[in-house]
């Protein structure tokens, strides 16, 4: 018998062909008042898949009920863990705390499917757990910027897949995003521009904090990125004093033929693809300064504890500058009461401040020397979503790697059984508004009618 579609893969999935539960308009949702949020997330989900809009109701007065969805949490089991258990008669989601009910929630969700004039859940048994507690996505708002409500509708998307960190790159050459007190001149001066001459823009404050509200009722932490020492052409439009004059080597010149634009000079916008061209001044006492002001406000402005300092293809700084600003910096973000993240590179610095927490970008695994460089660090992979929708679906979908049993140790983790399942999503995405790419060699579900109400509530 054919288990039930989830993505990502759960820890245990039993379902042994018993009759479905029923969801109709007159399905209550069992909820205590202290779990409003995972229980307004059932309903939209609902909503937006059915066109249902159930309601909601105390535990005490709910007694009587013959069919139900009851959301709890118990508080015993791994952390954001949850079960979830769907008989004939009622679907219960039981979480160990609020974020596992919030999964459980999502789970339950991809669960509901159309039937004979109708919905239903399937019955089954979910028993379910992260097998990493760090489960990171990017979404580079530098190179291309992306406003709040869109933001916050990749939370939204990514979050379901059981995302638990949102890293934003907030800086790059072409442009800067986040508005600072102490530095006004770098989005007065440096955020007007993308890449390819697109509109640019920054947040401000209360953007900013909208999103990491937004982020946390989702129970995923902001993890923002200023990327140093190289990246940072977009700070000589605002303190030219503190850049050194672009490296023009064969390879970024190779990048403006090939994609065009025009090569990069201080103080001149730039909206071109090339990186590796920029740096800071590494010696000069002024960048220690102004890398006080921006870290020092950018941690005030997150409560999340990491501080992503970049430190990726700098290309423009000799490797004994590098060394010595990367352990620097890597201090200074720890001295704000912030665990330093840093790209892979950071890992060659001799002075790296020990907590610091190394990426390895744009590989599911350290190859070409990459391993050596991250030498002993605790080391994260990344998911970088870009354009959004279309180029990050269905490939956020692999974030079963990071919340799934390890592949080999279950059944479900083969590429046969991905694809299905996540073909199996696609009248959901497509319900949500999701604009993802069909890709060639996944089943893509297709539903020829909608479900309706029952009406037999």
């Amino acid at each position: 018998m054919a288990l039930p579609s989830v993505v990502p893969a759960p820890a245990s999935i039993e379902a042994d062909g018993s009759a479905p539960f029923a969801l109709t308009s007159g399905t209550p949702i069992v909820a205590a008042a202290e779990i409003a949020d995972a229980t307004e997330a059932l309903q939209s989900l609902i909503e937006t898949r059915t066109g249902l809009r159930l309601d909601t109701r105390e535990p005490a007065d709910s007694a009587a009920d013959a069919r139900a969805i009851v959301l709890e949490i118990a508080g015993d089991g791994a952390a954001e863990s949850y079960r979830l258990d769907v008989t004939e008669a009622s679907v219960i989601v039981n979480g160990t705390d609020a974020a596992g009910l919030f999964y459980g929630v999502q789970t339950l969700g991809q669960l509901v499917e159309p039937a004979p004039g109708g919905w239903q859940i399937p019955a089954v048994r979910i028993v379910d757990a992260p097998r990493f507690a760090y489960r990171g996505v990017m979404l580079d708002v530098a190179r291309h910027f992306h406003d709040v409500a869109t933001v916050k509708a990749y939370i939204d998307r990514t979050s379901a897949l059981k995302f638990t960190h949102l890293h934003l790159h907030l800086t790059d050459d072409q442009g800067w995003r986040l508005q600072l007190d102490s530095r006004p001149l770098l989005t007065e001066k440096a955020s007007a521009t993308s890449v390819g001459g697109d509109p640019g823009g920054f947040y401000t404050q209360d953007d900013y904090r909208e999103v990491i509200d937004d982020a946390g009722a989702r129970h995923m932490t902001v993890v923002p990125e200023i990327d140093l020492p190289g990246h940072t052409h977009a700070v000589s439009l605002a303190y030219p004093e503190l850049s050194e004059e672009p490296v023009l080597s064969d390879h970024i010149r190779e990048i403006v033929r090939d994609y065009g634009g025009e090569l990069p000079v201080n103080r001149v916008p730039y909206d071109g693809m090339a990186v590796g061209f920029s740096s800071l001044k590494i010696r000069d006492e002024a960048t220690y300064e102004f890398l006080a002001d921006v870290l020092g406000e950018v941690a005030r402005l997150t409560p999340g504890p990491y501080l992503h300092i970049g430190g990726d293809e700098t290309l423009g700084t000799s490797a004994e500058d590098y060394d010595y600003f990367i352990g620097r910096v890597s201090r200074l973000a720890a001295s704000l009461g912030k665990t330093p993240v840093a790209w892979h590179e950071a890992g060659t610095a001799t002075d790296l401040e020990p907590t610091t927490v190394g990426q390895f970008w744009g590989y599911v695994e350290p190859i070409d020397g990459m391993d050596a460089k991250a030498r002993g660090f605790t080391a994260v992979g990344s998911d970088q979503g870009k354009l959004i929708d279309a180029l990050a679906f269905p490939r956020a979908a692999a974030a079963e790697a990071a919340w799934s049993p390890a592949a080999g140790a279950s059944e479900l983790r083969t590429w046969e059984s991905f694809a299905a399942r996540v073909g199996a999503l696609a009248p959901l995405w497509t319900s949500q508004g999701i604009g993802f790419t069909p890709l060639d060699g996944i089943p893509w579900a297709v539903e020829v009618a909608a479900g309706a109400d029952r009406g037999d509530a």
